[in-house]
């Protein structure tokens, strides 16, 4: 973690990727054990950074991540299970705010309704393919 040791310590107080969280501490706060930490490792949903000692060590993202698996689990959703839905759910987040910054940045005259410009005659946006 030489790189994360360089970051003014400020900076490291707001940063929710951060690893300052070993893994009986970030057990601890998701209400948890070391073991079912390791196996969301092991299911490749969180990767801990590892300090210089070879330690594990969580951020605040990566815990969120842990406790929203533990929910499901304790719902009685496999951890597999679980931690594929996690996976969708992030990839389904990710779509959406690209979705809405490309929305954000579309242009109002696009040409989205209508014939477009330039187009062939009888050519429309809204035509399918």
């Amino acid at each position: 973690m030489p790189a994360e040791s360089q970051q003014p310590a400020a900076d490291r107080l707001d940063d929710d990727d951060y690893p300052a969280y070993t893994m009986g501490r970030a057990a601890e706060l998701i209400s948890s054990t070391p073991g079912f930490l390791r196996s969301l490792g092991e299911a490749g949903l969180i990767t801990p950074k590892r300090s210089d000692g070879g330690h594990r060590r969580y951020s605040r993202r990566q815990l969120r991540t842990a406790s929203r698996a533990r929910e499901l689990v304790d719902q009685g959703t496999p951890i597999e299970a679980a931690c594929r839905i996690i996976s969708l759910e992030d990839r389904l987040d990710e779509a959406l705010r690209v979705n809405e910054e490309l929305r954000a940045h579309e242009d109002p005259r696009g040409s989205s309704h209508g014939p477009s410009r330039g187009a062939p005659h009888g050519s429309s946006s809204g035509q399918k393919i």
